[in-house]
């Protein structure tokens, strides 16, 4: 009991007074609940988020409140397939942006699909994009577009002359070449995930884009496994899931992370695999990229996600703030934030990246796990 009190657990009937984001903030646990108060937390974030818009009530309101922490809120567009398929709540998506409108927020369009099939290059496609980006300016004004394409980045560089072009995170941009290469198509690109923690990296990656005139930016909080061998089959199954789910599928696939973090003891060594940087982090980027990108567009928790990366503190459980979040493969414990030491992030700037000759990432993982 002490641990939990240590992490700030109170029952929910005790705190719910206190705990400024209510219940949409709290992670059961084994009966009890995670609160994070305000208190407790100082907040010292310079980065701007941008953050994926999902249909959760408290979340946005957070949002709304917290407008200075957002460069963009991204949004996926009608029947436009994306990084997670297809919009199925189109009119609650539209108040919703009219709502932001009102507040001044910046917009990004996502065109971020691995694959749009036999549509991707057709006249009745671009039709339908420049029609819907129109629309999207008329109404609520559009910044940006991420997209996978570079199709599509040239046809909107050319329509859309003033719109901001992004290279999405999925297109897996991670050298100089890569850049160069689509110079003339984007304005900025997202990282490769896998570098996050390859400063040298970065640093290149940053002076080359200054170089182009270009901007850098990074995905701050996702669950996808390192140099995963079946991201891109998997991006392209989501690209058509709106079509899969049609199907009278013979199998179901849930993805390469789900089965090898469920097999023996592969899970003990999850941050070693991993690319998400802490909210307590975020700081050490602030001279490296341009922004960071918060996944919650699917998060079962989104609020809690922005809460942290707002303030630059988390007090919970690190797998709670990934997308996809991998928790429910840790049944009965969890990995405390707050027990991963603050040199965390500058051991993983320095190494060599020989994972399988060093154990500093898995007993970091091993010291910050707690038995509930």
């Amino acid at each position: 009991m002490q641990i939990f009190q240590r992490f700030f657990l109170r029952d929910l009937k005790k705190c719910r007074k206190r705990c400024i984001l209510s219940n949409c903030m709290t992670a059961t646990v084994s009966g009890s609940y995670a609160c994070i108060f305000r208190y407790f937390i100082k907040k010292d974030v310079e980065m701007k988020f941008q953050v994926g818009y999902q249909n959760n009530r408290k979340f946005l309101n957070y949002l709304l409140e917290h407008g200075e922490m957002v460069s963009e809120l991204y949004f996926p567009w009608g029947a436009f397939t994306t990084g997670r398929g297809v919009n199925a709540e189109q009119q609650q998506l539209e108040d919703d942006l009219a709502l932001f409108a009102g507040k001044k927020f910046k917009f990004c369009l996502l065109l971020n699909g691995n694959c749009y099939g036999k549509e991707a290059l057709s006249k009745a496609f671009f039709e339908r994009l420049g029609s819907a980006a129109g629309e999207i300016r008329e109404r609520f004004g559009l910044a940006s577009v991420t997209t996978a394409s570079p199709v599509i980045a040239g046809f909107l560089k050319k329509n859309f002359p003033a719109l901001h072009i992004r290279a999405s995170v999925n297109m897996e941009i991670g050298t100089p070449e890569g850049v160069e290469y689509l110079a003339d198509e984007f304005d900025s690109f997202y990282l490769k995930r896998e570098y996050n923690y390859d400063r040298a990296r970065i640093v290149r990656m940053r002076e080359v884009c200054r170089k182009l005139g270009k901007k850098l930016y990074i995905l701050a909080n996702s669950g996808c496994l390192n140099f995963c061998s079946a991201r891109t089959f998997h991006d392209n199954l989501v690209a058509h899931q709106h079509e899969i789910a049609q199907m009278d599928n013979a199998v179901t696939f849930h993805g390469v992370c789900t089965k090898f973090l469920s097999a023996g003891t592969n899970k003990e060594n999850l941050l070693a695999k991993s690319n998400f940087i802490r909210p307590e982090d975020v700081p050490h980027y602030d001279e490296l990229c341009d922004g960071m990108k918060l996944a919650t567009r699917t998060n079962f928790n989104p609020m809690a996600v922005a809460f942290a990366y707002f303030n630059g503190r988390f007090h919970g459980n690190v797998l709670d703030l990934t997308e996809p979040a991998h928790s429910a493969l840790f049944p009965g414990q969890i990995i405390a934030n707050k027990m991963i030491p603050a040199d965390y992030i500058t051991h993983r700037f320095e190494c060599d990246k020989i994972c399988e000759k060093c154990g500093y990432c898995k007993e970091i993982q091993k010291n910050a796990t707690v038995i509930l």
